[in-house]
């Protein structure tokens, strides 16, 4: 029987215990203490990342990256009184959140060149490109959640159970960043017109 199930002591508070104590002496100047807590900690950013990711698993490992670069310059902001893994995984979703942002944007800018006939009357639609980069520019006007949680529930289509597995939060956060960020739509919307 495991140490682990003896004291009671959970697998995340084991990870946690775990990672508190490498991060500590890594600070403290023990190199391989440090390598120690960037390896366990690319293990956890990965499986978090992977979780939210599903539809683009190609672009885990480099997020997983930018996480572990992030967590490396932050590492003075960390304060000791919190749980150590509650904190990366805070610069985690700050960072998938950024991640999902560019994404919408690299999207939007960077259309098919196909797409350029839109402006031109040969479609059913000939205003589709104006539209979609007015949209672009609607959006950009929202705070980072209400944008992410529009953009990934009512332009990707994911489910509101998805985009708050993407977003690391919970369904009624999607719901009502969904809400605030459609009537900042329309109040901006009324602005332009």
């Amino acid at each position: 029987m495991p140490i682990r199930r003896i004291t009671g002591e959970s697998s995340a508070q084991a990870t946690e215990s775990r990672l508190h104590q490498l991060f500590v002496r890594g600070c403290d100047g023990d190199a391989d203490a440090y390598r120690g807590y960037l390896a366990g900690a690319a293990v956890l950013l990965r499986a978090y990342l992977r979780r939210r990711l599903q539809r683009w698993p190609d672009d885990v490992e480099d997020l997983v990256q930018e996480c572990l670069l992030a967590l490396h310059n932050q590492r003075e902001s960390y304060d000791t009184g919190v749980p150590l893994t509650a904190w990366m995984h805070a610069i985690a979703r700050y960072k998938l959140i950024d991640w999902l942002r560019r994404h919408a944007r690299h999207e939007a800018l960077h259309d098919p060149l196909d797409d350029t006939d839109d402006l031109v009357w040969n479609g059913p639609d000939p205003e589709s490109g104006i539209v979609r980069r007015d949209l672009t520019r609607l959006l950009d006007a929202l705070p980072d959640k209400q944008r992410a949680a529009i953009v990934l529930t009512k332009i990707e289509g994911m489910s509101v159970r998805e985009a708050a597995g993407a977003m690391a939060v919970s369904e009624a956060d999607v719901k009502v960043s969904v809400h605030r960020g459609l009537k900042g739509l329309a109040a901006k919307m009324k602005e332009w017109i």
